[in-house]
């Protein structure tokens, strides 16, 4: 099996859409020498000719979430060994292109590798506008755009498309399982501190809904610009001063990890509980338990969950030891394993027609060491059971990267969006 890696890290946008971005030459799996950067194959040694399917990670290295994003590329080649594509005679070439959270960054990327480097199906462009973006760019080209890191439920909804599966989370499944938790648990008094674009805005509005549905209240709210703030202060004692039993925080990567630091600098913690609509356990890990003890979050996925997830981990650490893959790299590896079966179950050759594989996807159950059994739905939604989970105190823990534990399940059917509510415009309910 060969996997080349193209970066862009640092180029220009220019640069990128010229397609001269940096080769990096990559030790193919097996330990064999590295093949061309252009991903030139080679034949097999019983002469048959390697079957070429090249594929794309949209994603960014520099800005607030680049530590999230960091271990996709080894999910991803996870998934190539796990399906053994060396063993099919399938050479494999994965590039990585960096839209540094902008729209019009990831569409040229999108366009430049779709019309001229013949990538078969991008796996992952991992924020919510990037993500939009990029789907109608995959609907008009015919690519299967696999998403697993950004929030919008849009994706599923108005702005659905035939070619997109969207896997691990969204803004409604995180809003329906903290905000109904919390509720039933006592926390009926809500305010929000968000980032102020459509992810932050729309994980506040789904929250909210939530919140009031479950007789809740919400007492106010700030949204701050993204991605240029860095103090919190001022929204937090607002949050602080308003009364509210409940602070919810609509914002991710270094921006929450820098919130929830300031949170515990302001004493804020010790008069609200905090609740993150969005942690992985990546951010608990850089926090550290005795400031993110007692934290409420929500997880699709988590390495110590079950025995199939402390399996997929062992496999995957060696290529990514420093930080364990988080729910959203998880994703990364479920999707690409199972466009894998799904092009091998309708016949290689068939690749092209991305609606037809995205179809296949959907009419084939899923399953994998990561969230098990479960099915792509009409929409492209992937479903599979939520997991609300809490940060553990020190005294909890077995050692660093033992961070969360399960309080509740949350089946399905009940944790995402019911298909009769998203508006996906060809879908018939």
């Amino acid at each position: 099996m060969s996997i080349t890696r193209r970066s862009a890290l640092g180029a220009a946008l220019g640069t990128m859409a010229a397609g001269a971005t940096t080769g990096v030459r990559a030790q193919r799996a097996d330990g064999a020498g590295a093949q061309r950067a252009d991903g030139a194959g080679a034949q097999r040694a019983d002469g048959a000719t390697r079957r070429k399917l090249k594929l794309g990670i949209i994603t960014d290295l520099a800005g607030p979430y680049a530590d999230l994003n960091r271990p996709s590329m080894a999910c991803a080649q996870q998934a190539l060994e796990d399906f053994d594509v060396a063993g099919r005679g399938w050479d494999v070439e994965i590039l990585l292109g960096q839209h540094f959270d902008k729209a019009d960054n990831a569409v040229t990327i999108a366009r430049h590798w779709f019309d001229q480097e013949g990538v078969d199906a991008v796996l992952d462009v991992n924020t919510s506008a990037t993500s939009l973006a990029v789907a109608g760019i995959a609907r008009e080209k015919n690519r299967p755009l696999l998403l697993s890191g950004p929030g919008t439920a849009e994706l599923t909804g108005r702005q659905c498309s035939p070619n997109t599966v969207h896997w691990t989370w969204d803004t409604y499944m995180l809003a329906k399982s903290s905000g109904t938790a919390m509720v039933r648990r006592g926390g009926t008094s809500w305010y929000f501190v968000a980032a102020d674009y459509s992810f932050g805005q729309q994980l506040v509005r789904d929250t909210r809904a939530v919140v009031e549905g479950q007789g809740g209240r919400v007492l106010g709210s700030a949204f701050y610009p993204f991605p240029s703030t860095t103090d919190f202060s001022s929204m937090l004692l607002r949050a602080k001063a308003s009364g509210a039993g409940v602070l919810a925080l609509g914002n991710a990567g270094a921006d929450l990890i820098n919130t929830i630091k300031q949170a515990h600098e302001f004493g804020v913690n010790r008069g609200m509980s905090i609740v993150s609509l969005l942690t992985y356990d990546t951010d608990v890990r850089v926090l550290g338990l005795e400031v993110a003890q007692g934290l409420m979050t929500t997880q699709a996925y988590y390495w110590d969950l079950n025995d199939r997830t402390r399996a997929f981990n062992a496999r995957v650490r060696p290529k990514t030891p420093a930080l364990w893959p988080n729910m959203a790299n998880a994703g990364i590896y479920a999707a690409t394993l199972h466009y894998l079966k799904a092009l091998a179950d309708m016949g290689f050759e068939q690749r092209a027609d991305g609606a037809a594989v995205v179809a296949r996807m959907k009419a084939m159950p899923t399953d994998d060491d990561c969230f098990g059994p479960g099915r792509i739905r009409e929409d492209g939604r992937k479903l599979h059971p939520a997991y609300l989970m809490q940060v553990k105190t020190p005294a909890e823990s077995r050692d660093r990267y033992d961070v969360l534990k399960l309080l509740a399940t949350v089946a399905p059917d009940e944790a995402f969006r019911p298909l009769r509510e998203g508006g996906c415009p060809f879908v018939r309910t």
